[in-house]
């Protein structure tokens, strides 16, 4: 008999969100568990098995000394690593601590700031291990999710478009929110994964999914300087999510002050 892989799912520094994607691929769970061996997924169950793992999915920033040195534990027992989520390719909405000063923050938000353990960043996984795919997204979608988890099981790259928003939104024949409206919207510099959710309802892109592959952030800034938005403004729209991402980083920070 062919032996299951062993899927482990780990957490670090996140809200969860994207663990709960893969349990929300309800009609496609019981396929799933009946090709893998669920060896470690502490939100889905207490029972761990032990490493080496074929396939690790990691989500999270890293945010503390201890899960830096856990994050190297996790590569080490992994044979493959696959990080999903805007806190684990970009650092999360909780790299905003990148820009100010850690030690002031603790010291308004906490009695005692001498008790907590932290470090004066949020960063992602790649920055500290190897990693062979990111999956974007705050969340992820879950059938990217599944396509990558299908890919490895069958010794492929994984089909996951890295073109922009702007194109899901021409496939779904959608009125372009800042051409029809002037609305702000981060879609041309957005990878692809929403569906275009947001324009789709004539709202312009949050940026949800981190940026494209080759996004030119700097030409957007200027379209959007240029449309009466605030330099204030448009540092504030790139620093949601995936405020660490390289393009997004270097675009707001060209604008700050």
């Amino acid at each position: 008999m062919r032996r299951k892989p062993k899927l482990a799912v780990w957490k670090f520094a996140s809200c969860d969100g994207c663990q709960l994607s893969l349990l929300d691929c309800e009609d496609e769970l019981l396929a799933l568990a009946g090709a893998v061996r669920i060896a470690h997924f502490i939100e889905a169950s207490s029972k761990r098995l032990k490493g080496p793992y074929d396939l690790s999915i990691v989500e999270g920033s890293i945010t503390t000394a201890a899960d830096a040195e856990r994050i190297r534990e996790v590569r080490r027992v992994s044979k493959v690593l696959v990080t999903i989520g805007a806190c684990a390719t970009a650092g999360g909405i909780q790299a905003l601590r990148n820009f100010r000063d850690v030690a002031e923050f603790r010291s308004i938000v906490y009695a005692k700031p001498e008790y907590i353990d932290t470090l004066a960043t949020s960063t992602a996984i790649a920055e500290h291990v190897p990693v062979e795919f990111e999956l974007r997204g705050c969340p992820i979608d879950k059938r990217q999710l599944l396509e990558v988890i299908g890919a490895f099981l069958n010794g492929r790259k994984p089909n996951v478009a890295s073109h922009s928003v702007c194109v899901e939104c021409k496939l779904k024949g959608n009125v372009c929110v800042m051409v029809a409206h002037g609305t702000p919207c981060l879609g041309p510099i957005t990878h692809a994964g929403c569906g275009a959710l947001c324009p789709s309802y004539a709202r312009g892109c949050y940026g949800c999914f981190g940026p494209m592959e080759t996004p030119n952030a700097a030409s957007l800034g200027r379209a959007f300087l240029a449309a009466n938005v605030s330099p204030r403004g448009l540092v504030r729209m790139l620093r949601t999510f995936n405020a660490n991402a390289e393009a997004f980083r270097k675009e707001s920070e060209r604008h700050e002050g």
